[in-house]
């Protein structure tokens, strides 16, 4: 048997095989999934406070590994967020700044979204990203990130009706949204529904314009005119409450299409993740380095498919259970049409700056709020601090047998 270091200790294949398995196995067990029907995994339960727990070892990681710089930079940005008291519910002007990578506003944005109690993605491929501004206070009302869509989405595929080829062709006018919402205090008045409300304005299809409106497509290499029609989002606790019933002057901003298959890699620790990769380096395997945009948006879930295959497990096992409900909220008319190659060109027409339809959303959402619910008032912005530490996992959990359904 061939040897294989790790931190310096000779250990035999088969010893990692054994490790993977039996470290895969605790921490199922300990974030409570136990064997449902077909052998497939099943959460604990299908609550948001259950998702929450289960992304939480996750959470922790990734707040241990922004230690430094939640140090180095909290005492430099806290002054961007808002105490209660500074918030006046009728006055809130939302502005709209695209950000730059390496600056103190992507810096902003990275320190922001550390509070999420789901841990965001970074992004790939095609990448614009927003701070929401109160212009009434100069205080960060919250984030948008706006990122290249997955390729397989079988609700989108189906609700677009797309065939394969026309996929490959169009899904360069499409974008996702995968990091949305609102900061405290903000997210107390409904700010997420402000925030989420943004995203289909005149400004935010001006910015791809100028970005991307003649771009080359990194998986087919052509070179492509891309018109933003369609901007979709997936809630990360299930069942949407910022989306569902998001309506402004009479028409709902984002649709409802499903639910993802529940299929994904957050449930495997990044510490776990890496042992994997030593696992393929060791065989010599391309899937240990191949994760380059253009090989795929799924290549974690690909990678721990084909570890789990290659040691004897059920590679199934990335089927977490967690359907997520997934929204699209189209910026052209007619975008299904243009998508599905029915229609040449995109009727913008109805779009509206982002400075009208925040205003609308203000008095909709934020100012009605503020009235039923004053507590936010008394939030101080140091309580974020404490949002940025990792959180204590309550001990004594019992360690659940899961060798049948591994």
């Amino acid at each position: 048997m061939s040897p294989c270091k790790n931190d310096g200790i000779v250990i035999p294949l088969l010893t990692l095989e054994a490790e993977i398995k039996r470290r895969l196995r605790r921490h199922l067990a300990q974030l409570g999934f136990t064997k449902g029907a077909k052998g497939l995994l099943q959460p604990p339960e299908a609550s948001k406070e259950c998702f929450r727990t289960l992304h939480l070892a996750q959470r922790n990681a990734r707040l241990q590994r922004e230690a430094e710089f939640v140090k180095t930079k909290w005492n430099l940005l806290k002054r961007h967020f808002a105490d209660g008291e500074q918030v006046k519910p009728d006055a809130v002007a939302p502005r709209l700044e695209l950000i730059s990578a390496e600056t103190w506003q992507s810096d902003l944005f990275r320190l922001a979204s550390l509070t999420w109690s789901i841990p965001v993605s970074q992004g790939y491929g095609r990448r614009m990203r927003f701070l929401v501004w109160d212009d009434a206070n100069g205080k960060l009302i919250g984030l948008i990130a706006l990122g290249d869509p997955v390729f397989n989405l079988r609700v989108r595929d189906e609700w677009i009706g797309w065939n394969l080829k026309q996929r490959e062709q169009r899904l360069v006018n499409v974008m996702d949204a995968y990091v949305l919402g609102a900061v405290p205090p903000y997210n107390m008045l409904l700010g997420a529904k402000l925030v989420a409300s943004l995203i289909g304005t005149a400004d935010v299809r001006d910015v791809f314009s100028a970005r991307y409106g003649k771009t080359k497509g990194v998986i087919s290499r052509k070179r492509k005119h891309a018109e933003l029609c369609l901007v979709t989002t997936t809630s990360a606790l299930g069942r949407s409450s910022i989306y569902n019933r998001l309506r402004l002057n009479g028409e709902d901003l984002f649709t409802s299409i499903g639910y993802t298959a529940g299929w994904g890699h957050f449930h495997i620790p990044d510490a776990l993740f890496a042992k994997m990769r030593e696992y393929l380096v060791h065989v010599h395997d391309a899937y240990a380095a191949n994760h380059r945009f253009g090989d795929g948006p799924n290549w974690k879930l690909r990678t721990v498919r084909k570890v789990l295959a290659m040691i004897g497990l059920n590679p199934d096992l990335m089927r977490h259970g967690i359907a997520r409900e997934v929204f699209v909220c189209p910026l052209a008319r007619n975008a299904r049409e243009v998508l599905s190659g029915t229609s040449a060109v995109g009727d913008f027409s109805a779009l509206m700056p982002a400075k009208d339809i925040a205003s609308r959303a203000v008095a909709r959402w934020v100012a009605p709020r503020a009235g039923r619910r004053p507590e936010f008032r008394v939030w101080r912005r140091d309580e974020l601090e404490n949002m940025l530490r990792p959180t204590k996992v309550a001990g004594g959990q019992a360690e659940l047998s899961l060798a049948s359904a591994l």
